[in-house]
C-alpha cells in the first residue's frame, strides 16, 4: 500500500509543473512523501523512492513517449518498454535519496540533512549520461511567491529550499505538532514574495525590434529532400514583411538542407538581411565532409554590428553556436556500434552530431549580443552562466519541440526558459518550429507568445536591462555551501542522538 501511495504521489508532482501550474501540489506531495518514507520500514525505503519516481517521471515525461511512438517507428510494447526503461533508470536517484536518508539519519535532522542528499542525486541526474535534469522540482514554484528566490539562489537552491521546507513539516507532523508547519510555509513563500518586489536589473537603451518565425513544418517532413525548398522558400516569405526588425530569428535546422550544400541560399540570405539593415538568426546542421562530423548549430547572416554596411556571412564563419549538450538517442546513439540497424528510432535522421564546445562566444546579430542554448541545453543552467559575459544582451533558445505532438512537453520546456530568465535577469526569446515561440522578459514573464501548431510571426520590443542578479554572480555556489554547512550539523546531531 506504501508503494502504491507513494507512486501516486509522485505522479501528482507533473500537476505542479506547465501547463497545469498548480505549485502548492508539490509542497504538499512532498511533505507527504517524506511523511511515508518515515513510516516506511529501513530495507523497504530504497524500493518507496523508486515508486515515487516511477510516478514523478512516468506522468511527467510521458510526452517522451509520445516522440518515440509517433516517430521511433516502434510498437507499442517496444515504445512502452522504452518508456519504461527510461523511467526506471531516472527513478534511481530518489531511491538512492531515500535509502541514504532512512539508513543513516534520525527524522529529527532531515530537514538539515535532506536538501544536501537531494541536491547531490539531482546534480547527478544532471550530469550522468549527459545528463536529464528535466523536471527539478523547483521549476513547479514559478507562478508561486517561492520565485523571488531564483534570481538569488537559481533553481538548484530553490529545490533545496523546498526540501527543507517540506522536511521540516514532515517531522513536525510525524511529532502531530500541527501549527509550526503552517507557520513555517507562510514564513517561506512570504519571503519569495518579499524578493519578488525587487528589481535586480533595470532598462536601458532602447527597446529592440525583434521577429521570430514559427514555419510549423510538421515533423514526419522535415527532413525529407523533396521538402527542402519548399520549406526555405516558407521561412523567406514568412519573413518578407518583417525585414523592418532589427533582429529576425529563425528556429532549429529551419533551413533543412547541411549548411555547405546551402551556401547559395544563405549568400541571398545575407545579402537581403543586409540590405534591409538587420540581423538573423537561424538554427541549420552543418556538416564537415572532410571530417564528416555534423554539428546542430545557430548561425548569424545579415548585419553583425549595427554599423556594418553589408553581410557578413561565408563558409565556415565563427559567427555561430554549436550545441553541446546532446539528446541521446535524437542526437546521438550511445553504443553506437551495437544499438545502430535494431529499430527505427537508433536509425532517426540527424542523430549522429558532434558536441560543440562548453564554452563560447556570443552570437552577434546588428550589433546584439545573445547568449545561445539549443533546445534542452536551455535546462543546464551552469552550461548557460559560463556563457554569460559582461556585453551579452539577451539569451536565445531555438526548438523543434514538433517531436511531442500535444503532449505537456512544450508548456514545460517554456516553464523552464522563464527560469532562466528570472535566474539571469535577462530577456528570453524562445524561437520554436511549432510552438511555444514566446518572448519572455527579464523577471521571466510572459510578454507575448503564438499558439501552437500555427504558422506565424511574433514581432516585440524587447528592452536591454543592466544589473545582475546574484546566481548570476555566484551560480549554485550559495545552494552548495549552505547545504554542506546544513549537513554537516546534522551529522554531528545524528551522531549526539
Amino acid at each position: 500500500m506504501l508503494y502504491i501511495l507513494s507512486l501516486l504521489l509522485g505522479a501528482s508532482l507533473t500537476l505542479s509543473y506547465a501547463p497545469f501550474s498548480y505549485w502548492a501540489v508539490m509542497p504538499i506531495a512532498l511533505t507527504s512523501f517524506i511523511y511515508l518514507l518515515h513510516k516506511a520500514r529501513l530495507e523497504h525505503a530504497g524500493k518507496l523512492g523508486f515508486s515515487f519516481g516511477l510516478g514523478w517521471f512516468g506522468a511527467g515525461i510521458s510526452w517522451v513517449h509520445v516522440s518515440i511512438a509517433d516517430f521511433g517507428g516502434l510498437p507499442l510494447a517496444g515504445s512502452i518498454g522504452l518508456m519504461v526503461l527510461l523511467c526506471s533508470y531516472l527513478s534511481l536517484y530518489p531511491m538512492l535519496f531515500s535509502k541514504l536518508a532512512k539508513r543513516y539519519f534520525s527524522p529529527q535532522v532531515w530537514a538539515l540533512a535532506l536538501p544536501f542528499l537531494w541536491l547531490l542525486c539531482e546534480w547527478a541526474r544532471g550530469i550522468f549520461l549527459t545528463g536529464f535534469p528535466w523536471l527539478s522540482i523547483g521549476y513547479s514554484q514559478m507562478p508561486s511567491p517561492l520565485s523571488g528566490w531564483f534570481p538569488v539562489i537559481g533553481e538548484f537552491g530553490v529545490s533545496a529550499l523546498l526540501m527543507a521546507l517540506c522536511a521540516a513539516c514532515a517531522t513536525w507532523l510525524i511529532n502531530k505538532r500541527y501549527l509550526p508547519p503552517i507557520i513555517l510555509s507562510i514564513l517561506v513563500y512570504l519571503s519569495g514574495w518579499t524578493l519578488n518586489q525587487h528589481n535586480w536589473v533595470s532598462p536601458t537603451g532602447e527597446p529592440v525590434h525583434i521577429a521570430m518565425v514559427q514555419g510549423n513544418i510538421p515533423q514526419d517532413i522535415r527532413w525529407a529532400p523533396e521538402q527542402d525548398w519548399p520549406t526555405m522558400k516558407k521561412y523567406l516569405e514568412l519573413t518578407e514583411a518583417h525585414w523592418d526588425n532589427q533582429v529576425i530569428i529563425w528556429p532549429e535546422a529551419a533551413i533543412p538542407q547541411l549548411e555547405p550544400i546551402a551556401a547559395d541560399y544563405l549568400m541571398q540570405l545575407d545579402q537581403e538581411a543586409a540590405e534591409n539593415k538587420t540581423g538573423l538568426l537561424t538554427g541549420i546542421v552543418n556538416y564537415n565532409f572532410e571530417t564528416r562530423q555534423a554539428y546542430n548549430s545557430i548561425i548569424g547572416v545579415g548585419l553583425k554590428e549595427s554599423t556594418d554596411s553589408e553581410g557578413h556571412y561565408h563558409y565556415p564563419q565563427s559567427n555561430r553556436f554549436d550545441k553541446h549538450h546532446l539528446l541521446p538517442i535524437g542526437e546521438f546513439i550511445p553504443m553506437e556500434d551495437w544499438l545502430r540497424g535494431l529499430a527505427p528510432i537508433f536509425d532517426l535522421p540527424m542523430s549522429s552530431f558532434t558536441r560543440g564546445d562548453y564554452q563560447q562566444v556570443n552570437l552577434l546579430a546588428n550589433g546584439f549580443h545573445f547568449a545561445p542554448a539549443l533546445c534542452f541545453e536551455i535546462a543546464f543552467p551552469r552550461q548557460i552562466r559560463q556563457n554569460l559575459y559582461e556585453d551579452t544582451d539577451f539569451i536565445i533558445t531555438v526548438s523543434n519541440d514538433a517531436w511531442f505532438g500535444h503532449s505537456h512537453g512544450p508548456a514545460q520546456h517554456l516553464e523552464i526558459a522563464q527560469v532562466r530568465a528570472k535566474e539571469f535577469g535577462l530577456p528570453v526569446m524562445r524561437s520554436t518550429n511549432n510552438g511555444i515561440t514566446a518572448f519572455i522578459n527579464a523577471d521571466g514573464e510572459i510578454k507575448s507568445r503564438l499558439p501552437q501548431f500555427e504558422t506565424g510571426v511574433l514581432s516585440d520590443e524587447v528592452q536591454r536591462v543592466s544589473g545582475t542578479t546574484p546566481y548570476r554572480y555566484i551560480g549554485d555556489l550559495g545552494p552548495w555551501v549552505l547545504t554542506v554547512l546544513a549537513f554537516i550539523i546534522a551529522i554531528r546531531l545524528n551522531r549526539t542522538k
